[in-house]
């Protein structure tokens, strides 16, 4: 599936799979988006300012002028990163099992409900 980066620039298209700006416009609004420094491009702030979302991304460390990022914000990263490697430890959900997505959904929602309750 192939998406365009930005409606101003029609003549770059890249695949919607591999392109972190052409996901963002199917994606519900936000206020803010929380990434790691794999996350620091041009493209991607610039896309995120258009659509009137904070960038919470720290700077990679070969930036010239590094920008600023929230770090209080963004240590609520982790707490979402860590769900998902919790979540990965379970073998069905790790390996997915079910071939719907309701029942995968389920499973999902299981296992979160067993790591975080108990």
């Amino acid at each position: 599936m192939l998406a365009r980066t930005a409606p101003d620039q029609p003549e770059q298209m890249v695949r919607a799979s591999t392109h972190p700006t052409a996901l963002l416009y199917v994606m519900p609004q936000a206020k803010v988006l929380l990434a790691d420094r794999g996350h620091d491009a041009v493209l991607l702030r610039n896309t995120l300012i258009e659509r009137g979302i904070t960038a919470c991304i720290p700077s990679r460390k070969s930036r010239k002028v590094p920008i600023g990022h929230d770090a209080v914000l963004f240590k609520e990263r982790l707490k979402a990163e860590n769900m998902f490697g919790l979540l990965k430890d379970c073998r069905r959900i790790a390996m997915c099992f079910d071939r719907r997505a309701d029942i995968f959904l389920s499973a999902c929602v299981l296992a979160a409900t067993v790591f975080f309750w108990i």
